[in-house]
């Protein structure tokens, strides 16, 4: 079974809970929060930067932006989009109504709490990780009710995400918050790993759908290898021993070529008529570069913080933006077509993107460079806001639940 229905839908079962459209399935909440909490985090990031505030959130600027622009905005939108996958590929009902909303106050509540200095920092790290272990049991019961083990990869993927933030708090616990940013690099290759897992599940035939071309098959050995790849990047990371830096900057790179191959094989080229497919191929190949840069820069060749921001601002923040709009369109009845807005969104998250990693050495002002990164990144999800909210919080247009 696909993850994704060739009309892009995440397809519902018959069965459905009563509630209210909001809180049918977890695409809705998840993806409306996280767009709007990608939009005030960075607003308030940049009056952090440029000292126009003077307030530090619970352990310092630096640790809130990585960590809450990653357990807070990115796993927002993996956990909404595998909650409601799951249903596609079990044909159970998945966590709605009531559950659901507690599921997402956990998640909200951590936001809120880090933000407040005098909060205890065990109780937000607790509402933290258990949103993440939550999202994993919710996902993993109907895997698990019908042994589809064809999509079990996921649940220790959010239980591993689970772990790497519950480290990330641990080290904050104890005082030395800062000494844990590794984790915050091993959490962007985990995602990086979830990214090359959909990408070949999904974009060949979005590609192929959306631009009436033949779908390009895979090539097995590299399809393993690009996710493999990845995942042993992520793995000698995560291990951070001295011995392994310079093996893991191999790794990084060959990575990073590995999939650059797997996207030339999907053609960008017949997509640039199709905004929901090309914007998906760019992030992929933001992606790509994104791993080269950090291997480079762990070899002494290049800025960590750039190439980090290419897997983050291109990669993810492609990515996200690009299949959130996907999904919320086709799952709520609508056409996939991208409405004229979110083309602009599409353009200024990528705009952000060259401006956060390559306008630094090009412009000699790193503070204007990231300043103009953020504006663009603010402007791309405020547009998915302002297009996307009614059709997120309104019944579905062909009244089926959902």
């Amino acid at each position: 079974m696909s993850l994704i229905s060739p009309t892009g839908q995440i397809q519902e079962p018959s069965n459905k809970k009563p509630a209210p459209p909001f809180w049918q399935l977890a695409f809705r909440p998840f993806f409306l929060s996280a767009a709007v909490f990608a939009v005030l985090s960075i607003a308030l990031w940049l009056a952090m930067y440029n000292s126009a505030i003077d307030w530090q959130p619970i352990n310092g600027m630096y640790w809130w932006h990585m960590h809450e622009m990653l357990f807070g905005f990115v796993v927002a939108v993996v956990v909404g989009f595998l909650l409601t996958a799951a249903r596609t590929w079990t044909q159970l009902d998945t966590v709605s109504g009531i559950p659901l909303l507690l599921l997402f106050l956990l998640w909200l509540g951590a936001r809120l709490f880090i933000l407040i200095p005098v909060m205890p920092m065990l109780l937000i790290a607790l509402l933290d990780v258990s949103f993440l272990l939550f999202s994993a049991y919710f996902l993993g019961k109907p895997i698990f009710t019908i042994k589809q083990w064809r999509n079990v990869m996921f649940v220790p993927i959010l239980l591993a995400m689970a772990t790497l933030n519950g480290l990330s708090w641990y080290y904050a616990l104890t005082g030395v918050a800062l000494q844990g940013l590794w984790l915050f690099h091993a959490m962007v290759l985990l995602v990086a790993v979830v990214m090359c897992i959909m990408g070949g599940r999904v974009f060949p035939m979005f590609t192929a759908n959306g631009t009436n071309t033949q779908r390009v098959p895979a090539i097995a050995w590299l399809e393993h290898a690009s996710i493999i790849s990845v995942l042993f990047a992520a793995i000698t990371t995560l291990i951070g021993h001295p011995s392994l830096a310079e093996f893991s900057s191999y790794s990084l790179i060959a990575a990073g070529s590995i999939n650059f191959v797997r996207a030339v094989r999907w053609r960008i080229w017949v997509t640039l008529r199709t905004p929901l497919v090309w914007s998906l191929h760019v992030s992929y190949w933001a992606v790509c570069i994104g791993l080269v840069m950090l291997g480079m820069a762990q070899l002494g060749m290049g800025i960590q913080s750039l190439a980090l921001h290419a897997i983050t601002i291109g990669g993810m923040g492609g990515m996200i933006l690009s299949m959130i709009s996907r999904v919320s369109l086709g799952h709520t009845g609508r056409k996939i077509v991208a409405p004229r807005l979110m083309v602009f969104a599409f353009v200024f998250i990528n705009l952000s993107f060259l401006m956060r990693v390559f306008l630094p050495s090009w412009l000699g002002n790193y503070q204007l460079a990231v300043i103009l990164s953020g504006a663009c990144w603010i402007v791309a999800f405020s547009f998915f806001v302002v297009r996307y909210t009614s059709i997120l919080t309104k019944a579905r247009i062909d009244g089926l639940p959902g």
